[in-house]
């Protein structure tokens, strides 16, 4: 009887296991820009980034990274899309005086996209396609 418990222990530990690798690696993605933006007041200079983000819900945590080195960190909302786009692709916002911000990130085969900063963008600008 103690053995059966045990082991059911032992199997819930490592299901909860599994689910929390399998979410952990959906958190994450890559970026590419064809030129300068700027998220949440830092310039980006164009080329290619890796996503992580942590949060529960819709309300998350995006780090953009260049090789190991974080270097930016904004809010993001996780949102769907009706659509599943066939590639990745930025939607870069321009802001009138010249600069360009990171508005939203889409990801190939994926239901999801991220909209970037405290007040996410309407999805409206170029898109930049990897």
């Amino acid at each position: 009887m103690k053995c059966t418990s045990v082991s059911r222990g032992l199997l819930l530990g490592l299901t909860m296991l599994l689910a929390t690798s399998l979410f952990a690696a959906s958190n994450k993605g890559s970026l590419q820009t064809l030129s300068d933006v700027t998220v949440s007041g830092t310039k980006l200079p164009a080329g290619e980034y890796s996503l992580n983000w942590e949060g529960t819900g819709q309300n998350v945590q995006l780090n953009i990274m260049k090789g190991k080195k974080v270097v930016a960190t904004t809010p993001a909302t996780l949102m769907g899309l009706s659509q599943v786009p066939s590639s990745d692709s930025a939607v870069i916002k321009d802001n009138g005086d010249g600069t360009k911000s990171l508005a939203e990130v889409r990801f190939g085969g994926k239901k999801y996209a991220l909209q970037i900063g405290q007040n996410p963008g309407s999805g409206e600008g170029s898109t930049a396609s990897k």
